[in-house]
């Protein structure tokens, strides 16, 4: 990949971890972030060991399609050959946003949806998208109907795993409208990262019994890097390997009619 590559959620643990090693292997990134100041304290760390790295930082709120119209509008014409949707959130309560959507459907999923397709011009022959997804989505289903729930059908792990299957689904979709990209999904597992912190009274027991045994954002990280460097498309990157995309989650269909249910929703 000669031009940048965007990674949203960039001061986040898996993302700082991306980031960090691609400025290692020479790659300029774009860390997309809600948190500037937080971007740049990360970018002058890398910077300090790594003086001719390649970083900028940009503001991107994925619930805001204002904020999103406004990083791609400011990217300028350096080409863009790589698009890590990474950012995400667990909420802990159901919320809308100010345009009406729950907040995590809106950030975990219309916004990189919105994000990619307003990118897809600027994205040639050969350029990587890579979707951050969840082992969570074995143990839902969804459909048109759960892009929108509501109060009663909210729940914190079960809306998140949603919002990554959808995730799941648009990227198959996508790799059949552009099969010029090498579009993947990549899955860190349970990685230690502040959002695996669910606001509940278990925390500190789960911090005591669980924290230490699940991986590391370095770790975590690696099946992400993979996918984005990788010359396949339509595979699923886990661990140190990957494959194609299980069967129970391939429905041309149901792809087709979710992309096509999302842009009316947008």
């Amino acid at each position: 990949m000669n031009g940048r590559i965007i990674v949203t959620g960039a001061t986040g643990g898996l993302g700082a971890a991306v980031t960090q090693a691609l400025s290692d292997r020479g790659y300029p990134v774009v860390m997309a972030c809600r948190n500037v100041p937080k971007g740049e304290v990360l970018r002058a760390q890398i910077l300090a060991g790594r003086p001719k790295a390649r970083l900028e930082v940009r503001p991107l709120d994925l619930s805001s399609p204002s904020s999103i119209r406004a990083f791609v509008a400011g990217l300028g014409p350096e080409p863009v050959t790589g698009l890590l949707n990474n950012a995400g959130i667990i909420s802990r309560s159901y919320s809308l946003t100010p345009d009406g959507y729950e907040q995590t459907f809106c950030t975990n999923y219309f916004g990189p949806f919105r994000l990619t397709s307003l990118l897809l011009d600027r994205l040639g022959p050969g350029a990587h998208v890579v979707c951050t997804v969840s082992l969570s989505c074995r143990f839902v289903r969804v459909d048109g109907t759960s892009l929108q729930p509501s109060e009663k059908d909210f729940s914190q792990l079960g809306t998140y795993a949603r919002t990554k299957l959808a995730l799941l689904h648009f990227s198959q979709e996508l790799a059949r409208r552009r099969p010029d990209l090498l579009v993947n999904v990549a899955d860190p597992g349970i990685v230690d990262t502040g959002i695996i912190r669910l606001g509940r009274w278990f925390d500190p027991l789960t911090d005591v019994l669980f924290r230490p045994l699940i991986k590391s954002p370095e770790k975590g990280a690696a099946p992400l890097l993979a996918a984005l460097t990788s010359e396949q498309s339509g595979r699923y990157f886990a661990g140190r390997r990957s494959f194609a995309i299980p069967a129970r989650y391939r429905d041309p269909g149901l792809e087709c009619s979710l992309w096509d249910r999302t842009e009316c929703l947008l």
